[in-house]
């Protein structure tokens, strides 16, 4: 099964003020574009560059191109089953305005032809939107739209919470 998606927002900025937020990318206090506030934070090995090897939450991957300022690509490396890669790109579209662009583009095999529907894919959408909706605060100091978790998302999220609470000492 293959799979193409995109997410872009039009921000009222330079392209060297929003190709700089992918710079940020470390799930860090400084990452000015991952929402680690409200998802798995996103981790590397090392600073971003080619050869970096990190992920968020059970998605996994290794920088295999990045263009400072400009764009970054990651070949995933798991869960099982996840073929391809993502990447985020600022595109210029004249000297006020910049197009901040992800794009995932994979195969799905085995297990994963039923956990990308079912679990990653709403849960995807959703933290991309989150993504774009820091870029757009960070360039603009505004969200003309900001992103809404679907019901489903929000129900996912509840599941996610309720399986990972921790178990209070003493209770069987």
């Amino acid at each position: 099964m293959g799979v193409y998606n995109v997410h872009e927002r039009l921000i009222g900025a330079k392209q060297s003020e929003v190709g700089a937020l992918i710079d940020t990318l470390s799930g860090g206090e400084d990452d000015r574009l991952w929402p680690g506030h409200l998802w798995e934070e996103m981790e590397f090995d090392r600073p971003l560059g080619v050869g970096a090897v990190g992920g968020h939450g059970p998605v996994r991957y290794t920088v295999v191109a990045y263009v400072p300022g400009t764009w970054v690509r990651f070949a995933f490396t798991g869960p099982r089953g996840f073929h391809g890669f993502h990447e985020y790109t600022a595109l210029a579209v004249d000297a006020e305005r910049t197009v901040l662009r992800h794009t995932l583009a994979m195969s799905v095999s085995g297990v994963s032809r039923i956990t990308w529907p079912l679990a990653f894919r709403s849960g995807h959408d959703a933290v991309l939107e989150d993504s774009l909706d820091r870029a757009e605060l960070a360039c603009t100091g505004t969200i003309a739209r900001p992103a809404r978790w679907s019901p489903y998302v929000r129900f996912l999220r509840s599941l996610e919470r309720l399986v990972s609470r921790p178990t209070q000492a003493g209770r069987v």
